[in-house]
Parts: structure tokens; C-alpha cells; sequence
């Protein structure tokens, strides 16, 4: 049996990448939300906000360390299996993910002790500080990833020697063409994710009757920034594709499954379902709206952009990852903004905490967001290819000279143990929901609101998450 080394690299890369960005892009999210209870706290010297922030610290203790634990496997792989790739790039990418350390990294080191262990321990003011550093050392890390890895989609800033790169600006190697879009994306995905997140816990706790008055206010602040950024975000990501669509055209074509032939005048439809054909060169099962794709990427009704017919069939990138990963994103891109608006709606009329069939079905959201990620970073990564580095360096040319035997055993063990890693560490954070906010009152609802009787539905969803021992 024979092992195709690059084919291997590649989707050992891929899954230990989607393992780790889980995690970051929780505790991106997660720490700015600390961070703004623990303003809250000290500003209004309501006790609810303490309990909320220090019940969500542990839980960002445990995702923090997750995310460290499998990032450091990301680094060696740059020498084990993408040799070439660290010889040609890294006089570009090394010192960017270098500064991530000596900014990001150390700044989160020196204050995260006191966000985790320094309640009651050191002044309030001291503690509210720690948690906003280590929330602007998670975005500072944020920042070098994604300018890192934008450069290798759009590089810029670099002169290429007896085929190695070398930085000859470093703002314009920093801020490429790609960057300011990518890394507003991502970290208001981040933002979005950690949201989806708090308004299911919000919601299990409220449908369940338990920890009300914490449930209800992780609510209302999920729901208000849903409802604000992920509209906000559509804007972002069509902003992302006009920049895509000049730089890396071909990625856009495969997004599109854009195979060109239409005529002048028609404009390019968007395909809203297909199975791209690369052997006749044609969508399958094709469902089209005309104009509408024009009307997306050149916010024109006649204008067309490149098809994957004017790119050499070398030079494309694989075609069904990349088209129905970015329908998965779009899709649940509306699904957070039908979330957020509905949910804006219930809070307005004051019927959101009794509106059972929009609570059950929200306590099962938190994973919309990490999916979305993953989607758009499959768009992003697969629809690069074939470069790892765009006109630099073509991912075939960038993997070590390893057997492909070799690769095969090391990513049966990155599986077994992730998933260990992974089970346990959700395992664990479950068991964290289920305790619930320390200190708060279990059945005592906001003051001044009304307790509701709890439907047979609801007496269910209460026992099931009871605290340990009751």
C-alpha cells in the first residue's frame, strides 16, 4: 500500500490546525466577555456580573490550556513534515509568529495568574486590568496569525532570492492586501462564536429554571451583540470577497463552482446548490439564480469575473471543499442573524424568557459558531491551493522527505490522542455548566420579575442538569 506523503502532510496539518482553532477562537471571544462583567462588576457593583465572570474564568482555564497544548504540535510540524516550506518562507513568517510570542503570549503569561487565582487575592481594580490585558493579548495573538498566514495567501512586502523570500518592508509584509479584511472576519467571528456560546448556556439555564437571574442577563448581552455583529459581519465577509475576488481570483471561482461560457450581457449566476464536475469541466444537479452572482462580486447585473477555464487545470484549487464549506458558512451566517433579530424582537416584547420554543431550541447553538469557523477556514486553506505560498511556493514543493508510512502512524496518533484531549476537556467544561455559576441562588429569578410556572417540558430539562449531590 502506498502512502502519498504531500496528500498526508496535508490533512495532518488540516487536522490539527481545525483541533487547535477551536480553542483560540473561543477564548478570543471569551476573555473580551470577561473582561466587559468585570467592568460591569466594578462600575455597577452588582454581584451577578462577579459570579458570571468568574463561572465563565474557569471555563476559559480549561479551553486557554487546550488551545496551548495542541498550538505547540503546529510549530514542530513546520520542521518535521514542511521543511521546505520553513526554508523558503521563514525569514517572512518565522519572525511574525516570533513577535505573537513576545507580544501576545507573554503579555497574556504575566497577567493570566491573576485573572485565574487573584480573586480575592488582589484589588478589584488590579483584577478587572489583568482581565482586559489578557484580552488584548488574545487579539494581539489574533493579529500576528492572521497577518502571518494572510501573507502567504496575498504576499507582499518581500523580494524572492534564488527562490527564498526575504522581508523588504515589514508594514507592507504586515498590513498585505488581504490582512485588514481577514483579521476583522476573524476576530468578529471569535466574538460571534463565544456569543452562540453564552446565550445556549443562558438558555439551558433559563428553560431549565435554574440560575435565572444569571441566565437571563448571559442572554441579553449574547443576544444584543449577535444581533449587532452578525449582521455586521455579512458586510465584513462580502468586503472579504471583493478583496479575494482581485487577488486570488481562482479561489472565488472554485467558491462560485464558476465555469465561465456564459454570454456577454447575462451576467454570472449564483449557484446556490451544484456538484462541481472537474472531469467535464460542469456543475451536476446545478440550481441557479441568474444575474445574482454578478450582482455579489462586482455589484453589477452584466458583469462577469474569471471562471476556472482561464486558469490552467494546475493551477486550481480543489473544488468541492472549498464550495460547500463556504454554503455551510453563509448558511449559518443567516442562521446568527435570524438568532440575534428574533431574539432582539422576544426582548423588546418582553416575552424572550417565556418563549419556550425559541429557549429549547437555543441551548443547542453553541456549536453554530465553531462550525462556521471551520468552514471558512477550509474555504480559505483549500481554495489556496495549489500554494501554500501564492506565487511562491506551490505545497507539493513544501513538504519534507518523509515516508509517507511515517506520516500515515503520526496522524493515527494526533487522532487517538486529540480525541482523548478533546472528550475529556468537554467532558469537563459540561461538568462546569452543570455546577453553575458559584454562589448564585438557584430558583431566585431577576427582582422584579415574576417567576414563571415550569411546563412538564421544563421539570425535564431541570432535573437534568441538577447540581452534583442534590
Amino acid at each position: 500500500m502506498e502512502f502519498d506523503p504531500v496528500l498526508l502532510a496535508r490533512i495532518q496539518f488540516a487536522f490539527t490546525v481545525s483541533f487547535h482553532i477551536i480553542f483560540p477562537s473561543f477564548t478570543i471571544g471569551l476573555a473580551a466577555y470577561i473582561a466587559t462583567l468585570e467592568v460591569l462588576w466594578l462600575t455597577t457593583g452588582r454581584e451577578h456580573f462577579h459570579r458570571i465572570a468568574r463561572f465563565f474564568t474557569k471555563i476559559f482555564a480549561v479551553s486557554f490550556g487546550m488551545g496551548v497544548v495542541s498550538g505547540i504540535v503546529l510549530s514542530y510540524q513546520f520542521g518535521t513534515n514542511w521543511s521546505h516550506f520553513s526554508r523558503v518562507v521563514g525569514n517572512v513568517v518565522g519572525p511574525m509568529i516570533g513577535y505573537e510570542v513576545l507580544t501576545a503570549f507573554f503579555l497574556e503569561a504575566t497577567f493570566l495568574g491573576i485573572m485565574l487565582f487573584g480573586w480575592n487575592r488582589v484589588p478589584k481594580g488590579l483584577h478587572v486590568f489583568a482581565s482586559i490585558a489578557v484580552a488584548v493579548g488574545t487579539s494581539l495573538s489574533a493579529f500576528w496569525i492572521l497577518a502571518a498566514n494572510s501573507w502567504m495567501q496575498t504576499p507582499a512586502g518581500h523580494e524572492v532570492i534564488d527562490g527564498i523570500a526575504y522581508p523588504v518592508d515589514w508594514l507592507a509584509a504586515i498590513f498585505n492586501p488581504s490582512f485588514p479584511y481577514r483579521f476583522a472576519h476573524m476576530v468578529t467571528a471569535c466574538y460571534l462564536t463565544t456569543a452562540l456560546v453564552v446565550l445556549a448556556i443562558g438558555a439551558r439555564y433559563v428553560y431549565a429554571g435554574r440560575y435565572p437571574q444569571d441566565g437571563r442577563t448571559m442572554m441579553r448581552m449574547a443576544i444584543g451583540l449577535i444581533a449587532i455583529l452578525a449582521p455586521i459581519q455579512a458586510y465584513i465577509g462580502d468586503a472579504h470577497g471583493l478583496n479575494t475576488l482581485e487577488h486570488q481570483p481562482a479561489k472565488i471561482a472554485a467558491v462560485e463552482a464558476n465555469w465561465g461560457g456564459h454570454p456577454p450581457g447575462a451576467g454570472v449566476p449564483l449557484v446556490l446548490f451544484a456538484i462541481p464536475n472537474e472531469e467535464t469541466e460542469s456543475n451536476d444537479y446545478e440550481i441557479a439564480v441568474p444575474h445574482l452572482g454578478s450582482l455579489i462580486l462586482t455589484h453589477s447585473w452584466t458583469d462577469g469575473f474569471a471562471s476556472l477555464k482561464d486558469f490552467p487545470r494546475e493551477d486550481r484549487p480543489p473544488l468541492l471543499v472549498p464550495f460547500f464549506a463556504f454554503r455551510i458558512m453563509v448558511g449559518l451566517g443567516v442562521l446568527m442573524i435570524a438568532l440575534g433579530w428574533v431574539g432582539a424582537f422576544l426582548l423588546w416584547r418582553r416575552r424572550l424568557f417565556e418563549s419556550d420554543w425559541y429557549l429549547w431550541p437555543t441551548q443547542f447553538v453553541w456549536p453554530v459558531g465553531f462550525i462556521t469557523i471551520l468552514s471558512g477556514w477550509f474555504v480559505t486553506e483549500v481554495g489556496r491551493q495549489p500554494w501554500v505560498a501564492t506565487g511562491i511556493l506551490r505545497t507539493a514543493d513544501a513538504v519534507s522527505p518523509v515516508e509517507g508510512w511515517a506520516v500515515a502512524t503520526t496522524l493515527v496518533l494526533f487522532v487517538i490522542v486529540y480525541g482523548i484531549v478533546f472528550s475529556g476537556g468537554i467532558y469537563y467544561i459540561n461538568r462546569l455548566i452543570v455546577r453553575g455559576p458559584t454562589g448564585a441562588s438557584i430558583d431566585t429569578p431577576d427582582q422584579g420579575l415574576p417567576s414563571q410556572p415550569l411546563s412538564g417540558a421544563r421539570d425535564a430539562a431541570r432535573a437534568a442538569i441538577q447540581q452534583p449531590g442534590e
